[in-house]
């Protein structure tokens, strides 16, 4: 009974609003790679849709979460501020399908990084000789832990998988130990939630993902694209001569990334007394090189 009463608590978690092992694409030749990684930080500086410094709204609070995974549908490069998406250097997109009917990320087959990961590793010769100061990422798909406080008083702790891509069709998906069956496109804030092996899902309201875009002026992104955009310190220069791999790794900021509206003004997240989810998408991204 407890956890029955657990998951009625967290019915209201969302309410307004296959493989699951990590994978990475390796290259094993033994030219020089372009190795992509990631990295998780909670600490990071906090962002709005503008690329600019962000507090959390007033009424609301919000938490950092454990992020155990990510996945990415899309990698570009871009010179200049006013190079449009898709305009850049296009160095990765991952699968999609028309399995669900519209054309839609493929999850079965998505790739996944965890914290300090690699995700990407091809070789330089298949990057274009040029300069690019900017780096455009759409993200797919995040896994972590998350906190609740539940109607007896007692916290919690829970799994969240957010699916932040465009569109996505699942078939099924394991979440910390529980098979969630799917069959059918998902748009961009679908959601599951698992505690104490009992699992719930549901759907976010349109628009509800914070995606940082500094070029929001010069070069915008679609609406539920999820592509967000940061800038390299001194830019990256590939010039077709290198000898050794180029790591650039993406920091994802996680600052309070998980955001809800306060009935209760204590900082916890306490869905049983209607506090509401607001915001679950990432806070920004830079980009940092190093020479391996």
């Amino acid at each position: 009974m407890r956890n029955l009463s657990v998951l009625v608590v967290i019915v209201t978690l969302f309410y307004s609003c296959s493989s699951d092992s990590n994978q990475e694409i390796i290259n094993n030749t033994t030219e020089p790679n372009l190795i992509i990684k990631f990295k998780f930080n909670p600490t990071q500086e906090r962002l709005n849709n503008f690329g600019e410094p962000a507090v959390i709204s007033a009424g609301n609070a919000a938490q950092s979460p454990n992020f155990e995974k990510m996945s990415a549908n899309y990698i570009e490069f871009a010179p200049t501020v006013n190079t449009l998406l898709g305009d850049g250097e296009i160095i990765f997109t991952g699968n999609e399908t028309t399995q669900g009917g519209e054309v839609a990320i493929d999850f079965k087959n998505a790739i996944f990084a965890g914290d300090n990961e690699t995700f990407l590793s091809i070789p330089l010769s298949q990057v274009s000789q040029g300069y690019y100061e900017w780096v455009r990422v759409s993200l797919a798909y995040q896994e972590g832990a998350i906190n609740f406080l539940a109607e007896n008083g007692n916290e919690y702790q829970g799994t969240l998988a957010s699916f932040v891509g465009y569109n996505n069709y699942i078939s099924s998906f394991n979440l910390n130990g529980s098979n969630i069956i799917v069959n059918e496109n998902k748009l961009q804030g679908f959601w599951a939630f698992e505690t104490l092996g009992l699992t719930i899902q549901g759907q976010a309201p349109e628009g509800a993902t914070t995606v940082p875009n500094p070029l929001f002026n010069s070069s915008p992104v679609p609406q539920g694209s999820c592509v967000v955009t940061g800038s390299f310190e001194n830019g990256l220069t590939i010039t077709g001569s290198e000898t050794s791999d180029i790591v650039v790794t993406f920091s994802f900021s996680t600052n309070n990334s998980f955001e809800w509206t306060e009935v209760n003004i204590d900082g916890k997240y306490e869905p049983s007394a209607g506090e509401q989810v607001v915001d679950m998408g990432l806070r920004g991204i830079i980009p940092s090189l190093s020479i391996e």
